[in-house]
């Protein structure tokens, strides 16, 4: 067991008032929370990791209080991802123990969210981008919530680090009109429709 050692965090909100058509009477706001941790296991490979997630959900549950904060509050959050950057010592591997972390804090802030929080990890260099997916809290099959963020930091994460990513939006996508399921229409019975 280790203690979490914390270097860096941000927090940051876009808020997207249209993709080229008409100006939406109300902006669709995409945020991102990101914290960048040693990562414990770096330079070597170490065959039990698992108790690394009991030292990461303290943070995921604060990471996704803050996040839902800064867009509104928890009942405006409609779409949500995950992401994980391994520093280059690391391995992706290490990015998959943030999975249950990241996903359950934000469906215990959000309250009772059905569908599976989609996910995406690598391993990279310091100033490593990731596109995190994003998908309805409710329903999986929504289309006009598959949207995607870019999130990264200049300096992170270093070769001993990782950096773990949470992601919310407040709606579909400006000017969606492909299709498919709407929220409206979500059974909630299985998280997919």
């Amino acid at each position: 067991m280790s203690e979490l050692r914390v270097r860096q965090r941000l927090t940051t909100v876009e808020e997207i008032f249209h993709e080229g058509g008409p100006v939406a009477d109300q902006p669709l706001k995409r945020g991102a929370a990101m914290a960048v941790v040693a990562n414990p296991f770096a330079g070597r490979f170490e065959p039990e990791i698992q108790w690394f997630m009991d030292d990461l959900r303290p943070l995921g549950l604060d990471m996704a209080r803050q996040l839902a904060e800064a867009l509104g509050g928890a009942e405006r959050i409609e779409g949500y991802g995950k992401a994980a950057i391994i520093g280059a010592a690391g391995e992706l591997e290490h990015g998959a123990l943030w999975h249950a972390p990241g996903g359950y804090a934000m469906r215990e802030v959000l309250s009772g969210t059905k569908a599976i929080v989609p996910s995406s990890k690598k391993v990279g260099a310091v100033g490593t981008r990731i596109d995190v997916p994003i998908t309805h809290i409710n329903a999986s099959y929504v289309r006009s919530h598959f949207d995607s963020m870019e999130v990264g930091l200049n300096g992170a994460p270093r070769a001993d680090e990782m950096a773990v990513i949470l992601v919310m939006t407040t709606g579909p996508r400006i000017h969606n009109r492909a299709g498919g399921l709407g929220a409206n229409e979500i059974k909630g019975e299985d998280g997919l429709r």
